[in-house]
């Protein structure tokens, strides 16, 4: 068990880091990587880039 709650809080960040590297997306339009999947019209999945509002299945 970690000593304190930063200790706690730096293998959560390595995790998540470890974990973005290997599913990252990035926009076809932009190049962006703030992407977010979200479920499109007949339950498929979609993609939309946050900062140029571009989407994408």
């Amino acid at each position: 068990m970690p000593a304190s709650i930063l200790e706690e809080g730096g293998h959560l960040l390595g995790a998540v880091l470890i974990r973005g590297t290997s599913t990252r997306l990035s926009c076809p339009s932009c190049g962006s990587a703030h992407v977010a999947q979200v479920l499109g019209d007949n339950g498929g999945i979609s993609y939309v880039c946050t900062a140029c509002g571009h989407s994408w299945s």
